[in-house]
C-alpha cells in the first residue's frame, strides 16, 4: 500500500497530473456560523438511494442537488433533477465566482453527520459535467480529511478540510487522481459539503 502524504499549509497542490489551489480562510467565522445554518435549514436534503451490485440500498447520508436550470445528474445509479438555485446558494455561488473567476451553473450538496459518514475513493467525471471547467468545495461545520489517490501510480495525499475553506480542483484532477472523505471515529459533529460544478448545457 502506497504512503498517505500530508501537504503542508504553505503548498497546497498536488505533485503531477492536477492541479488544485486550497484557500483556507474562504469565508469568515461569523460568515461560516452564518451559512451553516442557512444552507442546514433551507435545503431541500434527501437521502440518496444507491445502486449496489444490481441492489438499490439507501444511503444514511443526505444530499441535495440544485441548478440554474433543472440539469439531469446521474451518480452512484440514480438519476437527480436540479432543483431551483434558492438565496443563499446564489449568494455563496456569487462569491465563489469573484474569488476564482470561473463560472458555475449547479451545485450538488452533501450533509455529514458525524465522523461515521464519508464518501469512498471516486472522481466527479460523469459525463453531464464539464471537463475543462473546475469544482470548487466549500467547507462548512468540523474539520475533515480529504484523500487524493492518483489512478496509476496509487500515491496518496492528504490534506485538511476546514471549516470556511474551499478547495478548487482544476482540470485535470478528475482524469487523473480519485479522491475521498474517509470516515473517523473521533469526529461527532456536522459537516456540510458544497461543491460548484459546470453542467455541460
Amino acid at each position: 500500500m502506497s504512503a498517505l502524504f500530508d501537504l503542508p499549509p504553505n503548498n497546497q497542490t498536488l505533485p503531477y497530473d492536477g492541479d488544485i489551489e486550497y484557500i483556507h480562510n474562504f469565508l469568515s467565522t461569523e460568515e461560516c456560523t452564518h451559512y451553516f445554518e442557512k444552507v442546514l435549514t433551507t435545503t431541500h436534503w434527501s437521502f440518496d438511494t444507491l445502486t449496489i451490485a444490481g441492489k438499490q440500498i439507501v444511503s444514511n447520508r443526505k444530499t441535495a442537488w440544485y441548478g440554474k436550470e433543472p440539469f439531469n445528474y446521474t451518480y452512484s445509479g440514480q438519476l437527480h433533477i436540479a432543483l431551483p438555485w434558492n438565496e443563499t446558494i446564489e449568494k455563496l455561488h456569487q462569491k465563489i465566482e469573484q474569488t476564482t473567476n470561473q463560472s458555475f451553473n449547479s451545485c450538488l450538496l452533501i450533509l455529514y453527520e458525524n465522523g461515521s459518514q464519508g464518501m469512498g475513493w471516486h472522481s466527479d467525471n460523469e459525463p453531464e459535467l464539464n471537463p475543462f471547467s473546475p469544482i470548487a468545495s466549500l467547507s462548512l461545520g468540523v474539520e475533515r480529511h480529504f484523500d487524493f489517490k492518483h489512478k496509476t501510480t496509487a500515491e496518496k495525499i492528504r490534506l485538511y478540510l476546514d471549516n470556511g475553506s474551499l478547495l478548487v480542483m482544476h482540470p485535470p484532477t478528475q482524469k487523473f487522481w480519485l479522491h475521498q472523505i474517509p470516515k473517523s471515529s473521533t469526529i461527532h459533529t456536522q459537516r456540510i459539503n458544497l461543491t460548484f460544478r459546470n453542467c455541460i448545457i
